[in-house]
């Protein structure tokens, strides 16, 4: 039986990952580089070392990906800021019946600690979680498992005793390489066939993770 629930944030409780795919090719093309539609899609949730690594790779270890990144954080909260931040269809549903149930739900994100706890206060669901789990806690970012073999330390359990929902194959892979039982709930783009080959199950909404929970 699963006795936790480790969740990724962006594009999986929250409707935000839209907007990485949207402002990063934008913060790119002001450095005068072309990011195109299917780069960007690959290099969600990834975190460090591989994300600047990933983009190195592709246009040259001159870029500065601290400074593109800096930018695309900026001008996507200045769009955050106006239009605001939606959930993901099914999550206050099944955060709620995992806290009828005395399942833990955390939240294992690339996304760092400060505007993590801001998406969850703004969107209403931080008091379901009882841990807060980010990248830049661990020593690599997914695709390496550091960060759920981190989140299961913190929670007190083994890796096969917790559920790990995601929404693309960086975040998938690294759940999978920790031991977790992992569920995908499609955003951008449904599970490849290479995706297949870690997932538990794959359901369209959130909600329908309680099929997953026994």
């Amino acid at each position: 039986m699963i006795k936790a629930v480790l969740f990724d944030m962006d594009g999986t409780l929250i409707d935000t990952e839209k907007y990485y795919r949207r402002f990063w090719p934008m913060a790119m093309a002001e450095f005068g580089y072309h990011l195109t539609d299917e780069q960007v899609l690959s290099m969600r949730s990834l975190g460090r070392p591989f994300a600047p690594a990933r983009l190195k790779e592709w246009f040259g270890e001159d870029l500065d990906y601290y400074a593109i990144r800096a930018r695309r954080t900026q001008i996507m909260e200045e769009c955050l800021d106006k239009e605001g931040i939606q959930l993901k269809p099914g999550a206050v549903e099944i955060l709620e019946e995992l806290r009828r149930r005395g399942i833990p739900a955390a939240v294992a994100t690339a996304t760092p600690p400060e505007r993590t706890e801001k998406y969850l206060n703004l969107t209403g669901i931080r008091p379901y979680f009882s841990q807060i789990i980010s990248a830049t806690q661990v020593k690599e970012g997914k695709p390496s498992p550091d960060i759920y073999l981190y989140a299961c330390g913190q929670l007190g359990l083994a890796p096969e005793e917790c559920m790990a929902v995601e929404d693309a194959p960086n975040g998938i892979l690294a759940a999978y390489r920790a031991g977790l039982r992992v569920v995908m709930v499609p955003d951008q783009t449904k599970p490849t066939e290479e995706d297949l080959k870690y997932l538990y199950a794959s359901v369209n909404r959130l909600d329908e993770l309680v099929s997953c929970l026994e």
